[in-house]
């Protein structure tokens, strides 16, 4: 099968008529870019977020590649559900598939998420798929800092992404978390204030 054929047979295909949540844990928290009706905080069980993902065209390049947020097995991870109305809901699910599938470095799954209420809802979001090329596995802290460093792709440098992120996670209570310390490590004293 061809790379093509794989991320084709990939393609998310919402119910028709039926609304469509989606998960965001990483830049769909600050640049959805699709219409929404309602925004909330959620927990997905199960997952954690990570900069587990070699980004060659978003926030790198070839000659030197970044890393972006992926979904990785283990622990949880706090972020943000969209809920799209059922006439936007296809042409989301297509947006989101041109966007997070050029590489095909990710697998669309519904997963189960927890809103604030206690309710849980099925949310479509792209976990990384250990066994893409482009997943870089477990690195440390150090180790992403320096790949996201002087890394810059055609949607800006990979640092920025990382401040974005971590501004967002701010805004939601999330603090202190490995994003802010790679970002403290990238900015130094400027970070922690």
């Amino acid at each position: 099968m061809t790379e093509s054929e794989m991320i084709e047979r990939r393609r998310y295909r919402p119910e028709p008529g039926q609304e469509l949540r989606v998960f965001a844990y990483g830049s769909l928290m600050w640049r959805p870019d699709f219409p929404f009706i309602d925004i909330q905080p959620a927990t997905l069980h199960g997952y954690h977020r990570a900069f587990c993902i070699t980004s060659t065209h978003y926030r790198g390049s070839d000659t030197h590649p970044g890393l972006v947020l992926g979904l990785d097995r283990g622990g949880q991870c706090l972020g943000r559900v969209y809920r799209v109305a059922p006439e936007d809901a296809e042409a989301t699910a297509d947006y989101l598939h041109r966007r997070e599938m050029i590489t095909g470095v990710y697998i669309p799954r519904l997963l189960k998420v927890r809103l604030p209420d206690d309710s849980d809802v099925t949310a479509l979001s792209y976990v990384a798929d250990r066994k893409h090329p482009q997943y870089a596995g477990k690195l440390s802290a150090e180790e992403v800092a320096a790949r996201i460093r002087d890394a810059v792709g055609i949607a800006g440098p990979n640092v920025e992404y990382l401040r974005n992120t971590v501004q967002h996670l701010d805004e939601m209570g999330i603090g202190d978390c490995a994003l802010h310390s790679i970002l403290r490590m990238l900015n130094g004293p400027k970070a922690a204030t």
